[in-house]
C-alpha cells in the first residue's frame, strides 16, 4: 500500500497546543528481517539494534518501572520534534482534540503555545478566552504552572497540565520581556467557542473585519460578515480592513476560500514538497465579495501559516495594502497522517509560496506600510519569530523577499503614517479600540485615503 496515499492536509496551525502522544509501530524484529536483507540499510540496521538495547535496558535498570508504551510515545514524539518546530506525535487523544479545535470549540484557556530551546512560549492567545482576558501576550513565556516549574516538562505534559475540567482554576507563571519580575495570573479555565469572525461599521462607511482563527467558520463567516456590513451601509460599503493580527493559522481550505473572496482569478498558494507529485497549486475559485471596494489588511508578529497565506496572495495581487509589522514567518505544510491505534504525526511535507513564487518559510510577509503597535521599540526574550527557532527549515525554492517591484498605486499618504505612536498615547483597551489600537487608526486613515483615491481615479 502506498503510504503517502493514506495523508490528508489538516491544517496550519502554528501552535501545537494540542499535540501529545505517540502510537506503537512495527516490531523491531520485523524491522531487522527487512533490514538485514537490505545491504544498503546497514546504518539502519544497527542503529535500530542500539535502540533495541536501550530500551531493554532501561527497562531492566531504570530506577522505577516503565511502561513499555511509554517508551515507544517518547521515542517516536522525540523522533518526530527533533526534525522541527511543527512535526510532532499525537494519541488518539490528542488527535481528537485537534480535530475538535479545528471545529471551533474546545476545552481549555484558549491559548496558542510552541516550545523553543526547551522554552514554552505564547505564540497569540485567541479572542475572548481566558487567556485573552486576562492579559496574556504574544512573545510571553510560561515558565511555570500553579507554582510548578516547567524545567524539564514536555510541551506535550505542559499542554495537558494547562487542560482541565471548565470552572476549574490555574495559575501561570509568565517570564515578560523587559519586565524583571515573574507575573503570575490567575486563570478559570472554559469551554471555549471560538467566535472566529467579529465585524462593525466604521465612519464613513468604512468596514472592519476581524478573523482570529482558519476554522471550519472562517469563509462563511467572512462572507456574512461582509453581506452585514453592506446592508449597514445601505449598500455603499465603501473599503474594508481586514484584522489578521496574532492569527496563528488553521486550514488551508479556508485560506484558499477566504483568499478567494476577494481575488476574482489566478494563484492563491502553492506547495512544494520532497515528491515533485506532492506539489500542489491553489487558484481563486469566486469572485470579489467587495466588487473592487479597496482593502487595508493588518498584520503581525502572530500572523502566521494562513494569515500569511491570505495576507501574501492579497500583497502579490495588488488587491490589498498590508499594515503592521512583519508576520511570524511560518511557511511549512504539516501533513496529518493518522497512524494505527487511532493516533496521528504531524510531518511537515512541504513548503508554502506566494502567487509570485516567494517562500513565507522563516521570512514571513513584510507591510508596505510599517506601523508598530506601541512606542516601545519590539522586545525579543527567546526569539518571536519563525527565523529564530531551532531547527527550522531553511527558505529555498523561491524567487526570493525581491520577487514584487515596488508599488506604484499606494496613497501619497502612506509618507506621512508614523511607524510608531507618541509617547503618551492610551493603553490599548479592547472596549475602546479606535482610540486605543494605534495600528488600526492608521489602517482607517490608510482607507480613508484610498477610497479618495479609487473615487477620484473613477470621476
Amino acid at each position: 500500500m502506498d503510504f503517502r496515499a493514506r495523508r490528508w492536509r489538516f491544517g496550519l496551525l502554528i501552535g501545537t497546543a494540542f499535540v501529545a502522544g505517540a502510537a506503537l509501530g512495527p516490531s523491531l524484529g520485523a524491522l531487522d528481517s527487512a533490514f538485514a536483507q537490505d545491504s544498503s540499510h546497514t546504518d539502519m540496521y544497527q542503529m535500530l539494534k542500539v535502540f533495541g538495547d536501550v530500551m531493554q535496558r532501561v527497562r531492566a535498570d531504570y530506577v522505577d518501572p516503565v511502561n513499555d508504551k511509554d517508551l515507544i510515545e517518547n521515542a517516536i514524539n522525540g523522533m518526530l520534534t527533533g526534525l522541527d518546530p511543527h512535526s510532532s506525535y499525537m494519541n488518539a487523544k490528542a488527535f481528537k482534540d485537534m480535530q475538535i479545535q479545528t471545529k471551533g470549540e474546545f476545552g481549555g484557556l484558549g491559548i496558542e503555545v510552541n516550545e523553543d530551546k526547551g522554552i514554552i512560549k505564547v505564540v497569540s492567545p485567541i479572542d475572548d478566552t481566558p487567556a485573552a482576558k486576562a492579559g496574556i501576550k504574544p512573545g510571553d513565556i510560561i515558565t511555570a504552572l500553579d507554582g510548578k516549574t516547567l524545567i524539564g516538562m514536555s510541551l506535550n505534559d505542559a499542554v495537558d497540565k494547562m487542560r482541565g475540567p471548565p470552572n476549574s482554576k490555574i495559575v501561570l507563571t509568565i517570564k515578560r520581556p523587559n519586565i524583571d519580575k515573574p507575573i503570575e495570573m490567575s486563570l478559570i479555565r472554559e469551554v471555549i467557542k471560538i467566535q472566529v469572525v467579529k465585524s462593525r461599521m466604521e465612519p464613513n462607511d468604512i468596514g472592519y473585519v476581524r478573523l482570529s482563527q482558519f476554522t471550519e467558520q472562517a469563509d462563511s463567516g467572512i462572507k456574512q460578515a461582509v453581506k452585514t456590513l453592506a446592508q449597514q451601509s445601505g449598500g455603499k460599503l465603501r473599503g474594508l480592513v481586514l484584522d489578521l493580527r496574532n492569527n496563528p493559522g488553521g486550514l488551508l481550505d479556508q485560506a484558499v476560500d477566504v483568499s478567494s473572496d476577494f481575488i476574482d482569478q489566478g494563484e492563491i498558494v502553492s506547495t512544494r514538497a520532497r515528491h515533485p507529485d506532492d506539489s500542489q497549486r491553489w487558484d481563486a475559485k469566486g469572485s470579489d465579495i467587495l466588487h473592487g471596494a479597496p482593502m487595508v489588511v493588518l498584520i503581525n508578529g502572530g500572523s502566521a501559516s494562513a494569515s500569511e497565506i491570505v495576507s501574501g496572495a492579497l500583497q502579490d495581487h495588488r488587491r490589498a495594502i498590508l499594515l503592521g509589522t512583519r508576520s511570524f514567518g511560518k511557511g511549512s505544510v504539516q501533513t496529518v497522517i493518522p497512524l494505527p491505534g487511532d493516533g496521528a504525526m504531524r510531518l511537515t511535507t512541504a513548503r508554502y509560496y506566494t502567487p509570485s513564487g516567494r517562500s513565507i518559510q522563516a521570512l514571513g510577509i513584510t507591510p508596505e506600510v510599517h506601523v508598530q503597535e506601541t512606542a516601545e521599540e519590539p522586545a525579543t526574550f527567546g526569539g518571536e519569530h519563525e527565523a529564530d527557532y531551532n531547527k527550522i527549515l531553511t527558505n529555498q525554492g523561491g524567487t526570493g523577499p525581491d520577487a514584487l517591484p515596488p508599488r506604484t498605486d499606494l496613497p501619497p499618504i502612506v509618507k506621512q503614517i508614523p511607524e510608531k505612536p507618541a509617547a503618551d498615547f492610551p493603553k490599548f483597551d479592547p472596549a475602546k479600540p479606535d482610540a486605543t489600537d494605534f495600528q488600526l487608526q492608521q489602517a482607517l486613515v490608510l482607507m480613508q485615503a484610498m477610497v479618495a483615491q479609487k473615487s477620484a481615479s473613477a470621476n
